[in-house]
Parts: C-alpha cells; sequence; structure tokens
C-alpha cells in the first residue's frame, strides 16, 4: 500500500533547499551593495592618505615661506649694515684727523669736504635700501607724511608748507619718519 504523502516524505529527506526568487535577489543586491561599501571604503582611505600628504606639504610650504622670509629679511639688513660701516669709518676718520690726536691740522675746507663724502655715503646706504627722503617745503600740507609743528600767516594759500624743519623718511613707500613742517595758515 502506498502512503497518500510518500512523495512529500521522500522529498523532505533528500534535504533540498528550495530559493526563494524574492530571496535570490535580496542576496545578489546584498552582494553587490558590500562589493561597493568595500570599494567606497577603498577610496576613504586613498583620499584619507592623501589628505595627510597634502596638510603635511602644506605645513612644509609655511614652514620653508617662514624661513626664507626670516633669511631674506636677514640678509637686507646684513647688506645695509654692511653700507653703514663704511659710513662710520669715514666719520672716525674725520674725527681722528680734526682730533688732538691726529694732530689737530685740519682747515675748515677740509673738513666740510670730509663731511660732504660722508653724506655721499650715507645717501647711497639710503638709495640701495630704498629709503628715501620726504622734503616737502613748497607743496601741500599732507598729514600721512608731515607732521604740522606750527602754522604761520603767510601770502602762500592756506595748508602749504613754508619750511621743513626735519626732513621725513619712507622706506619702500611706508612712512619711516613724517617730515616736520611750517604750515601756511594763509593770510
Amino acid at each position: 500500500m502506498i502512503e497518500p504523502n510518500a512523495d512529500a516524505h521522500n522529498a523532505g529527506s533528500e534535504d533540498k533547499t528550495t530559493v526563494l526568487p524574492e530571496t535570490a535577489v535580496a542576496l545578489v543586491e546584498m552582494e553587490r551593495l558590500q562589493n561597493e561599501l568595500a570599494g567606497a571604503e577603498e577610496r576613504a582611505k586613498n583620499h584619507w592618505e592623501q589628505y595627510l600628504r597634502a596638510l603635511a606639504d602644506v605645513d612644509n610650504v609655511r614652514k620653508r615661506a617662514a624661513k626664507d622670509l626670516e633669511s631674506a629679511r636677514q640678509f637686507a639688513v646684513e647688506k645695509f649694515a654692511q653700507d653703514l660701516i663704511g659710513v662710520k669709518d669715514s666719520l672716525e676718520l674725520g674725527i681722528q684727523t680734526y682730533s688732538k690726536e691726529g694732530g689737530g691740522k685740519a682747515d675748515v675746507a677740509s673738513l666740510v669736504e670730509g663731511q660732504n663724502a660722508t653724506l655721499r655715503l650715507l645717501t647711497k646706504a639710503f638709495e640701495k635700501a630704498q629709503i628715501e627722503e620726504v622734503n616737502p617745503e613748497g607743496a601741500a600740507f599732507n598729514p600721512e607724511l608731515h607732521e604740522a609743528m606750527m602754522a604761520q600767516p603767510s601770502d602762500a594759500p592756506a595748508n602749504t608748507v613754508l619750511a621743513v624743519i626735519q626732513r621725513g623718511y619712507t622706506l619702500n613707500g611706508r612712512l619711516l619718519r613724517p617730515a616736520r613742517v611750517v604750515v601756511s595758515a594763509g593770510k
């Protein structure tokens, strides 16, 4: 005699698993997502390494620029100092020539010539360092470059520089010291 559920019973004993179509799609989708995640993690790791390298490069550039700037500043001061040494030598020579140790034989003309030579050396040093004089006599008063010491009645238009008490100086267009001036107060 044959049992009515014998086929069903025999099929169960073979341990076959049936995969439903929905499950297969979900498994394929999950595998695809895992592959995408692995790829994204690899790209993120590469981007992080690139970021760290870029950060180190920027830090190196910043340090190198600071070192170069400091070196340039020191070198500029060194060149100016070397130019001023000549001025000092000239002043010392003049003092020695006119002092008791030098015999005091100098006349006024040689004294003036020595001072003019020293002034030329100093002027040349200033030119090399790009230090420019501000001598505004006869020009309009400019509070950015001039300091009015007094105002004086004059036939000149108001706020015209009548006299320069002390010249000013600029370094590369930046004011080092304003020119001290007497200004016209008008009539």
